[in-house]
């Protein structure tokens, strides 16, 4: 048995972590995703924005293991404002769609003070059981 570091071509290296593990029996684990680009920059500054380039990488992350988006089996947010996140429902709901398509995980939502990344307003991590490798 043996797993698979994933990491998407062209993406900055990962210092001190694994972006997605790969298992023999086809399960990814998606380390979690924040808001910045394959080069680790910022682009917004703006909840809607971060959360929809995380989700974005997560999709790559899967990609880059051989799945798609349906693939994925579980989302774990880490949001560092409630009240931003609800009063911005609907906006969620058109970004969520916009890149996973009417595809819903089992999903779990955790509030934090704060992320590694001073930047970060949400943290999404994932997993993905993706067809049994040989």
């Amino acid at each position: 048995m043996s797993n698979q570091v994933i990491h998407p071509e062209g993406w900055a290296p990962a210092k001190g972590y694994a972006n997605g593990i790969l298992c023999d029996d086809g399960t990814l684990y998606v380390g979690g995703q924040i808001g910045w680009t394959a080069e680790q920059k910022f682009e917004s500054d703006d909840f809607i924005g971060q959360m929809e380039q995380a989700l974005r990488n997560i999709v790559d992350i899967v990609r880059a293991a051989g799945g798609r988006p349906e693939d994925i089996t579980r989302l774990t947010w880490y949001v560092t404002d409630k009240k931003e996140y609800l009063a911005r429902q609907r906006e969620v709901g058109e970004t969520y769609r916009k890149i996973m398509g009417r595809h819903f995980p089992a999903m779990t939502m955790v509030v934090v003070a704060g992320l590694v990344e001073d930047e970060a307003l949400v943290e999404i991590e994932a997993t993905a059981k993706l067809e049994k490798r040989l």
